[in-house]
């Protein structure tokens, strides 16, 4: 604590001086009198496109264009930036822009379905578009969101080529990216980096799902500019950006699923006057327990989410200041998947005091109220995020933030609001970053952002100790693009200290100052230089070339380095391991981009090689069987220990889109995805990692259209779509740590359409889709249920996912004069 309170005074300092830099020497003509403004239409027609928002994701400002498709952005600093004018049913379009007085500026947009890499995206230089960044990338916009079926924010990108999900049942959800995931994928929300116990089995993502405007998955290492743990990428989880200005806006979304009743709701708001932008948003979400062919409905499957948030800013001549609040609420039950003789699954009861098995009855598992074991997380977050514009033409951005993640399970019928476990994680994210003025053509950012962390435990049962951290980085990127070709690189130096603290347990199980050891005291400290250099080769107008180099690391987490516990709903007791080293990963990436006005090709190959891989394995004991704890009420749970090895992991992605002339309504999507990864020196049982998805194939047929006759219906699309998942044969099966996974095929299916008035002003969206259309009963092969006990009955192992599950999706966006 001691070091953030310094380095915190230290930047604000930075502010203080910064502030009258800011405005020395300038006056409004030759300083912030700069505007951008122009003109929004048609390429073929030259129609105006009335609503095409142009924004500047660097100074995150912009505007809609009125009903003759004009616009301006006024009180800009000069310099270069990103443009990003989007528009639905056109291709979004990114353009370079110099602005230096009164700008004037015309943009002209496509008709299309293909997305011909034109978006913006973000990082710790300047923002640039997808063509001209070396490290593959993916974006997911809102109405992709709209458009798909999931129940949680994870759910919603795994279709994503590369990206998959481990899941818990269907509120639990954590990102894969190319067969890497835990706390080597960093998610980003709100500009910080997301934390709340990473590490566990059962930990989702406490991201509201219906506050996002766009997701980025970056694949590859990313340690150079969010230091540990972003080893296999990131995913950065976008908010809706501030109106422009005179504008208040709001949202009204419904969702119901038919599988397990989902029920959801959402209500936002927001505007932009003279300046200050401010918004609310609060989101409700409900089901009870899921069903698929072979289990019936799965007891313990339901959740329910209440969350909800604010935002309050100000764009200025000077730059921008945003404060963020968010608090994400969630219940939800942990499957254990027990059974009595007949197949039927059973819930621990209360009988006189003694806790027992009970059948579980047809009510049970419509009813949306939680039952043990069960968890509740409660994670509220608050970001400060700051750009001064300087007088030299730099920018200086500082941003700070807190989280308090909550997370406490119940595992005791005769105390079922009492927690067992309950950890309580405090973070403290900071981050300030200098963009320098361009010289030269190089755009070029210098900045340190780290965290500082804290970890109690207030429950009854201890999985991992107390424990603090901090961890800073220092980093330096920089790009610049000579004719066709962009280069891009940098280094960063990383130091992460863990100070563990020790617990005694006395002969009640209570903590004491001396008994049973449960945790060692330690401290341990790790450093790493990473680096990343690539370019990117606009060959012609259709053709661009990709190659990059990184360097990644990832030190080990608490719960490598000192579980002792059993973690609910993992159905495993696990064990830590001091002696562990950080992971250092290098992957060199290659890909190709082409683009036509009928066709989209994308495919990248890649090669990692990860040093210290840290895994968990099953351990034996002397007899040859499960090695089974016997502390406390632990009795009936395998033992698991983190290792390591050297792994070797390759790959890629083919994405192939055609729109075909002249059915200009129609687009076939066809994506593949395939990573193998291997250990050194092993035997044929531990010759693969554990947790790496199969080879996935997925094919959709759509047809989209703008207009439907004279119907009220705008921007209708109709779809079908199959989730060819292959046959997972190669697994890590030594100890019996992991099984083998059977391929099966999902077909699925959407439709919707916004419906609008005589003057095209959307009334409301409309949306129904159904996944598993032929009920195919199927486990993923990152499912942690597919693990839960055999059904003697029918002798399959494991819970099942989801079966046939129709929604519909209603939204009606709200306009205030």
């Amino acid at each position: 604590m001691h070091y953030l309170r310094v380095f915190i005074l230290g930047l604000l300092g930075i502010v203080q001086l910064a502030l009258p830099a800011a405005y020395a020497g300038i006056t409004p003509e030759e300083g912030y009198s700069n505007s951008l403004s122009g003109k929004v239409v048609d390429k073929l027609t030259h129609t105006p496109l009335p609503g095409a928002t142009v924004y500047l994701p660097d100074l995150r400002v912009g505007a809609a264009a009125d009903a003759q498709g004009n616009y301006v952005i006024k009180n800009l600093p000069k310099g270069k930036y990103v443009v990003d004018v989007h528009y639905i049913g056109y291709a979004a379009y990114t353009e370079l822009v110099v602005i230096s007085g009164a700008t004037n500026k015309d943009f002209v947009l496509t008709e299309t379905l293909i997305e011909k890499n034109e978006i913006v995206i973000t990082g710790a230089n300047l923002a640039t578009s997808v063509k001209k960044t070396p490290t593959p990338i993916s974006v997911i916009r809102r109405d992709y969101l709209d458009d798909n079926i999931s129940t949680n924010i994870i759910d919603a990108i795994a279709k994503v080529p590369g990206v998959t999900q481990l899941s818990t049942g269907p509120a639990i959800s954590k990102p894969f990216i190319r067969g890497l995931g835990y706390n080597r994928v960093v998610v980003v929300g709100d500009g910080i980096r997301q934390e709340g116990q990473q590490w566990g089995d059962e930990h989702g993502i406490e991201i509201d799902d219906y506050n996002v405007s766009r997701i980025e998955v970056l694949k590859g290492p990313a340690s150079l500019v969010y230091g540990s743990d972003a080893l296999a990428g990131v995913v950065n989880i976008v908010p809706p950006a501030p109106l422009p200005l005179g504008q208040i806006k709001g949202n009204l979304e419904a969702n119901y699923q038919t599988n397990n009743g989902l029920m959801a709701y959402h209500a936002d708001i927001a505007g932009n006057s003279n300046g200050i932008s401010w918004g609310a948003y609060i989101t409700q979400k409900q089901a009870h327990d899921y069903q698929n062919k072979y289990d019936g409905y799965v007891f313990n499957s339901r959740f329910n989410n209440t969350n909800y948030g604010a935002t309050l800013g100000i764009n200025k001549q000077w730059g921008y200041s945003h404060l963020t609040f968010s608090s994400f609420n969630q219940h939800l039950g942990l499957v254990e998947g027990d059974r009595d003789s007949t197949g039927n699954f059973v819930k621990p009861v209360n009988i006189d005091g003694a806790a027992e098995e009970g059948p579980v009855t047809s009510s049970d598992h419509r009813s949306y109220s939680m039952t043990v074991p069960k968890q509740q997380i409660n994670h509220q977050k608050i970001v400060w995020d700051n750009n001064l514009y300087l007088n030299n033409g730099g920018r200086l951005g500082l941003i700070l933030g807190y989280q308090l993640n909550q997370r406490r399970e119940y595992g005791d019928v005769l105390q079922p609001n009492t927690p067992g476990l309950y950890l309580y994680l405090q973070t403290f994210n900071y981050g300030a970053k200098y963009y320098l003025p361009e010289m030269n053509g190089w755009q070029t950012t210098v900045g340190v952002n780290g965290m500082q962390q804290t970890n109690k435990n207030k429950g009854e049962e201890f999985l991992i100790p107390a424990y603090d951290l901090f961890d800073i980085g220092a980093f330096a990127v920089t790009s610049k693009t000579f004719n066709k070709l962009t280069l891009s690189g940098g280094l960063r130096f990383d130091n992460r200290s863990i100070n563990s603290k020790a617990l005694f347990l006395g002969t009640d199980g209570k903590p004491a100052t001396s008994g049973d050891s449960k945790f060692d005291a330690f401290k341990r400290n790790f450093s790493n230089v990473s680096g990343s250099v690539g370019l990117s080769y606009e060959a012609s107008d259709h053709v661009v070339l990709k190659l990059n180099a990184a360097r990644g690391f990832r030190a080990p987490n608490i719960a490598e380095l000192s579980a002792n516990g059993v973690h609910e709903g993992t159905i495993k007791y696990e064990y830590g391991n001091q002696q562990l080293k950080p992971e250092v990963s290098t992957q060199v990436d290659a890909g190709i981009d082409f683009n036509t006005q009928h066709l989209s090709l994308t495919a990248s190959v890649f090669y990692n090689h990860i040093n210290n891989f840290i895994f968990s394995r099953k351990l034996f004991n002397a007899a040859g069987t499960d090695s089974i704890p016997v502390h406390d009420n632990d009795e009936g749970f395998a033992a698991f220990q983190y290792q390591q090895t050297t792994a070797n992991l390759y790959g890629g992605e083919i994405m192939l889109d055609i729109h075909p002339h002249p059915i200009d309504w129609l687009h076939f999507e066809n994506t593949f995805s395939y990573v193998r990864a291997t250990t050194a020196n092993s035997s044929d049982s531990t010759k693969y990692l554990p947790n790496i998805p199969p080879a996935r194939w997925l094919s959709e047929l759509k047809g989209k259209f703008k207009k439907v006759g004279k119907s009220p219906l705008q921007n209708a699309y109709v779809g079908v779509q199959m989730d060819l998942n292959f046959a997972q044969n190669d697994v890590f099966t030594a100890y019996a740590t992991e099984t083998p996974t059977s391929g099966y095929t999902l077909f699925n299916a959407g439709l919707g359409s916004d419906f609008v008035n005589k003057k095209n002003k959307t009334l409301f969206s409309l949306h129904f889709a159904v996944n598993n259309i032929t009920d195919v009963a199927y486990q993923s092969h990152l499912s942690r249920l597919k693990y839960a006990p055999v059904n003697e009955v029918t002798g399959r192992a494991g819970v099942f996912n989801v079966g046939r599950n129709y929604s519909v999706k209603l939204a009606i966006p709200i306009n205030f004069k």
